[in-house]
């Protein structure tokens, strides 16, 4: 099978390759890349808003030696024409553009050997499906889909394809995030029998996913899908285990019409641009005032009538802002997690407990509105501390990345994807399994809101596999008995 992710199905020699990590002294380099690429790959992009720009500027900038964009897909024909225009900045060759309903022509006419699926959330399934059962390797944002029913036909396409799907989790790429996976691996704590996570929005970055349509869940999913598929899925990675049973509750009572008129408005309105509180209200955003929301939504939204400033205190909004889950484990370990997207800083916090000690690691990221060019770096404060049991702590130097986005894993994840594969101990590839698994866990939780009940995942789907994992530490592992306490 010749797939997008067939070089990571080789075996690995992982002998060695975690010397010194617990140390945290030790960076883990892959071997020597090996080229299987005789001439470019050509891909086309479904879907051509500001998600799609990323792999865009990839294609054309660092790595345009290797690939090659063919076409672009998209409801909106103004945003398509605006992809050929950023191509000619560029210097590279215009790709051809499709409605969204010519999907099947983009494919017999351009011949992609890869289709990017970069859509909203809700419509990525459809393209999946259809792109596999063409015959076509997929890369695809996250969250791979929305429902239980999106994840089962994924998962069925790509087993009848013989095929997988590539999910791009940059998240695990950031350097600071595969530092705290090496270090789990290399049982510097032991075996982890719990986790405690807790993510923050604040109220430029988050309040952005209640103007957008994000802020729909039949769209987005929510932000347990949208957003959190990104922590579940460190979570699932991080511990190399699949999520079992799930129980959650949500509610939502920043971004609503009550809380303007505390804030001194009269109420909510349609969109910012026709506000007549804009001086009043410190959430307004002027599409008008940055060039590439210009260009992107303002110009072009009498083609298809979507507003990319929507109001945040809409009584319409049906996703929730302040959200607590629990997650169980087929390795016994548990996770707490919280996302709040009303915060007064950006960031997250984490914390592994395990047999021989405790993992602390924080960030605090600068926060800014999505579309709009991110600062040059977005990494304000990292930290890790290592608590070994009854002996202390230590700080570990943060390993932080080159200043691309999420912490400096998009660059990294960019060059997996387009450029030489090499060889992961970490195995920070994501397939559909592993995709399933992250969505899986928002989907449970957002069902979990609405009934009150845990929810088991394998109630949710049938036939999801184990993705590959790295070897962790587990219950069967020998445990040092801790030194003798200390008189106080």
């Amino acid at each position: 099978m010749e797939g997008v992710l067939e070089d990571r199905q080789l075996e690995l020699n992982r002998r060695g390759a975690l010397k010194g990590i617990a140390a945290g002294t030790a960076t883990l380099v892959a071997p020597t890349a090996y080229a299987r690429i005789a001439k470019p790959k050509r891909y086309a992009i479904v879907g051509a808003g500001h998600r799609s720009r990323m792999y865009q500027d990839a294609i054309w900038g660092a790595h345009k030696a290797t690939s090659h964009l063919v076409a672009v897909c998209d409801k909106n024909p103004g945003r398509a024409a605006y992809v050929q225009r950023r191509a000619a900045d560029a210097g590279a060759a215009p790709p051809r553009t499709f409605l969204h309903t010519d999907f099947d022509k983009m494919l017999a006419e351009t011949s992609p050997d890869v289709v990017i699926v970069t859509t909203p959330c809700a419509h990525h399934s459809e393209y999946i499906v259809r792109a596999l059962d063409a015959g076509r390797d997929v890369v695809t944002e996250k969250a791979m889909t929305t429902t239980a029913e999106e994840t089962q036909q994924v998962l069925d396409a790509a087993r009848r394809n013989n095929r997988h799907v590539r999910v791009t989790f940059n998240y695990r790429y950031g350097p600071i995030r595969t530092q705290i996976k090496e270090l789990l691996m290399s049982g510097a704590i032991g075996d982890v029998l719990s986790v405690d996570f807790h993510w923050l929005l604040d109220t430029v970055h988050g309040a952005d996913y209640f103007r957008r349509w994000h802020s729909r869940k039949e769209i987005s999913g929510g932000l347990m899908v949208h957003k959190a598929t990104h922590h579940f899925d460190l979570v699932n990675w991080w511990l190399s285990a699949m999520p079992v049973r799930v129980d959650a509750t949500g509610k939502r009572e920043f971004y609503t019409p009550g809380m303007a008129r505390r804030l001194g408005l009269s109420g909510y309105h349609e969109r910012c641009r026709t506000c007549t509180e804009k001086a009043a209200c410190s959430f307004y955003l002027d599409l008008a005032a940055n060039p590439s929301l210009k260009a992107l939504y303002l110009e072009n939204e009498h083609y298809d009538g979507y507003f990319r400033d929507q109001c945040v205190w809409r009584p319409e909004i049906d996703i929730e802002d302040t959200m607590n889950v629990i997650v169980g484990y087929d390795s016994g370990a548990t996770l707490s997690y919280s996302l709040n997207a009303c915060n007064a800083w950006e960031g997250y916090s984490v914390a592994f407990n395990g047999t021989r000690g405790r993992l602390e690691h924080s960030l605090i990221e600068r926060s800014f509105v999505t579309g709009t060019a991110p600062p040059p770096d977005d990494v304000k404060n990292a930290s890790i501390r290592l608590y070994s049991l009854r002996e202390g702590s230590r700080e570990i130097e943060p390993r932080l990345g080159d200043g691309s986005g999420h912490a400096g894993g998009d660059s990294v994840m960019l060059a997996d994807l387009f450029g030489e594969h090499q060889l992961d101990p970490t195995l920070r590839a994501a397939d559909e399994r592993a995709g399933a698994a992250s969505c899986l866990i928002g989907i449970a939780a957002n069902r979990c809101f609405t009934t009150g009940k845990p929810v088991l995942i394998d109630e949710l789907v049938t036939g999801l596999r184990r993705p590959d994992l790295a070897p962790m530490p587990t219950r069967a592992d020998r445990v040092p008995m801790p030194p003798r306490p200390t008189a106080s």
